[in-house]
């Protein structure tokens, strides 16, 4: 159930509105379910509507009339709650209305319950789905009532009825949410024939600005020439940047002149001070050295992102709204990187998951500089041509939208899980498209019977839990393909599985054989390590992790490395 409230001015005007049934059309039977004293007269239910109406009025203003004679009436005396349950739910009667009004004017402070000087008010019901209650704001001590956070305190007994009543439990906020557009906002993007009001649209272009960017100032200039766009910079008298505004050029007011928004009005997380802070916290690109090749960024990204799931389990939730933040970013990045026919559905990914990204936890943006700093350099060095790269992405994308998911709804974060969700209906879509073709690449070059079954060997050893969903997951010829590359390329293919399990778990993935294969080209992208570097390597880690002999002592079975001098002997 959804309350809306709001103040006026005119108390006959809103009477005059709840009981019309010629202009609205939902408006089939108004009539009182309840009232302050429960004897309020009816319009809805009197053969002289005007007058009882008249009557009605004059009740409900009596005491802001008195009060406006010792000059303490309220300028918007009026209080207006419309409750609305969802279509899903089963049509309350009025006594059921009835309780719900009452308990609702009682926990905003509008007529707190066993309280003689309450407000006036009544609850009109116009519609099988909803009621309005319209009250007077002075109390019968002709004061002013305390009804400060109204919204939040309506909020949260709604949530209580929605249980007790067995209605659709609507999925509540924290106020981190970006503002809606209003009607007027929404009515004139009709008019003008656009998709989607300018708020809206201007949110979308600062975040992929914000996304695309490393300074202040290039956040500044890249939206000061982006099309369509105009920017207007706030400067402190030090002349330091205070804050941005931007508008669109095709939306305007009657007199010609921009509609201006400030980044804290598109999105709480848009404000200067908050873009500086996410700026702030990204690495520099690493530089090209003498024999130094610079790490892939769309790897980079992958396995920073791979990571995120397993550092959600976690007790830093300042880190985890880092990370999530850190993600979002480059969901806004991946339409500009996607080929058009992945970019739709990426788009509304993005958009979806922008809500994900924002709660009452503080993030503390360092944690995610990894992330961060390669979805950047992913600008700067677009995908291979073959899809890989990005198939790769969204195979990891998908996992952390399931983590985020877990880790909202541990929380509470209601608006945040369904936010995720709904993302990752559009992850999986665009995943499912951008994978087929470089996995049908892959399966056209599958090895020999002999090979795949000593693969399949390796697999069982490697994966012993999970072994028969991989053999059995269609994407399994692909990933034998994968294996055949590696050892190509000088690599053993059991370690490489080792390694590629090792990364993170598959208990979330819709496809481990999928999942498998990403991970082992990504692996395989890096060099061979030679027979040295691996007998070193492993023996440095025996040492490191001793195992105890059945005696009891400690196992000294594996000698230290030898010196430089004796291996020249």
């Amino acid at each position: 159930m959804i309350a809306k409230i709001s103040s006026g001015k005119d108390t006959a005007g809103l009477i005059r509105y709840l009981f019309d049934i010629k202009k609205a059309k939902d408006h089939t039977d108004p009539h009182l379910v309840a009232s302050w004293d429960g004897f309020a007269p009816d319009p809805g239910r009197t053969d002289d509507f005007t007058a009882t109406k008249r009557l009605l009025v004059a009740d409900l203003d009596l005491r802001v009339k008195q009060a406006r004679r010792l000059g303490r009436a309220p300028e918007r005396h009026v209080w207006h709650c419309s409750l609305r349950t969802a279509t899903t739910d089963r049509h309350l009667s009025d006594e059921e209305w009835a309780d719900i009004a009452r308990r609702v004017v009682a926990a905003t402070g509008i007529a707190p319950q066993n309280d003689p000087d309450g407000c006036r008010w009544v609850a009109v019901r116009h519609a099988p789905d909803h009621i309005h209650i319209a009250a007077t704001k002075v109390r019968g001590d002709l004061s002013t009532a305390r009804h400060w956070n109204d919204y939040l305190t309506a909020d949260r007994e709604l949530a209580v009825i929605e249980k007790e009543y067995g209605l659709f439990q609507v999925a509540r906020g924290d106020r981190t949410a970006a503002k809606r557009p209003t009607r007027a906002e929404q009515e004139k993007a009709h008019r003008l024939g656009q998709e989607k009001p300018a708020r809206e649209r201007l949110r979308t272009i600062v975040r992929t600005a914000v996304a695309a960017t490393t300074s202040t100032d290039e956040f500044i200039g890249l939206l000061s020439h982006t099309e369509g766009v105009l920017v207007k910079v706030v400067y402190f008298p030090s002349g330091d940047v205070r804050g941005y505004k931007v508008a669109s050029e095709d939306t305007t007011t009657a007199g010609r002149q921009p509609i201006w928004f400030s980044g804290s009005e598109l999105a709480p997380d848009l404000s200067f001070p908050k873009i500086r802070a996410r700026l702030e916290a990204t690495d520099t690109q690493p530089a090209d050295g003498p024999g130094r090749r610079r790490p892939n960024p769309w790897h980079r990204a992958t396995a920073a992102a791979e990571r995120i799931p397993h550092l959600l389990t976690g007790h830093d939730d300042r880190a985890s709204q880092a990370h999530l933040a850190a993600f979002g970013e480059a969901l806004d990045a991946l339409p500009l990187l996607a080929p058009a026919p992945l970019r739709a559905q990426l788009r509304e990914a993005a958009s979806a998951f922008e809500r994900a990204t924002r709660s009452r936890v503080q993030a503390e943006h360092h944690h995610a500089r990894a992330l961060r700093s390669a979805a950047r350099a992913m600008l700067r060095e677009p995908a291979p041509g073959d899809g890989t790269a990005l198939a790769m992405l969204l195979a990891a994308a998908i996992l952390v939208t399931v983590a985020a998911t877990r880790w909202h709804q541990l929380r509470h974060h209601d608006q945040q899980v369904t936010a995720a969700q709904q993302a990752l209906l559009h992850l999986q879509a665009a995943y499912d498209e951008a994978a087929g073709a470089p996995l049908n690449a892959l399966v056209q070059h599958r090895p020999p019977q002999q090979v795949v079954n000593r693969y399949m060997r390796h697999i069982r050893r490697v994966l012993p839990e999970h072994a028969e969903q991989v053999l059995s997951d269609p994407a399994v010829d692909a990933l034998t393909t994968a294996l055949a590359e590696a050892e190509a390329l000088g690599h053993d293919p059991e370690r490489l599985l080792k390694q590629a399990v090792d990364q993170r778990a598959l208990n979330d993935a819709r496809s481990p054989a999928r999942t498998l294969t990403w991970r082992t080209q990504r692996l395989i992208a890096r060099p061979a390590p030679s027979d040295r570097a691996e007998q070193d390597r492993s023996t440095v880690q025996a040492e490191r992790s001793p195992r105890p002999n059945p005696s009891g002592h400690v196992a000294s079975a594996v000698a230290p490395p030898r010196s430089p001098q004796a291996r020249r002997r």
